[in-house]
């Protein structure tokens, strides 16, 4: 098998379709959810905290204040930003809440499965005669 067959065997297969498809729609959604975080949420985040911005957290590591996170990293100084690391775990929460919902709304579209119910197969030729036997002991 030469290469090139071997190259469009394996492009044709369901499963590399299926993750391409995937990691297209996944990602047109992560821009979906971006601009809805971005957009939407954090300004209404933003209003309910009273203008609070996580961006703004940090600490600088060289033991002296600055007016900003920019004029921090203008002067070069190192910085531990958890306002930053706060809005990413808000980020994930609200991904995560997205992705609940719609994998929730999916499953209702989805059949539940047949359940099929097993008939007993009943007892075999050896077993009726063997329960005769016990029932003709039994009655004796």
């Amino acid at each position: 098998m030469g290469f090139v067959s071997e190259f469009k065997e394996f492009i044709s297969k369901g499963n590399v379709l299926d993750l391409a498809v995937g990691v297209i729609i996944g990602s047109a959604f992560g821009r979906i959810v971006t601009s809805l975080t971005d957009d939407v949420l954090m300004p209404v985040l933003g209003l309910a905290t009273g203008g609070i911005d996580f961006k703004e957290w940090y600490l600088p590591l060289d033991g002296n204040t600055y007016a900003s996170l920019e004029a921090a990293k203008a002067a070069k100084v190192a910085t531990i930003n958890y306002g930053l690391f706060l809005n990413a775990i808000i980020y994930f929460l609200i991904i995560a809440f997205c992705v609940f919902l719609i994998v929730k709304a999916a499953n209702r579209f989805r059949k539940p499965p047949v359940v099929v119910a097993v008939a007993d197969p009943g007892p075999t030729k050896d077993q009726a005669l063997l329960m005769e036997i016990r029932d003709a002991l039994r009655n004796r």
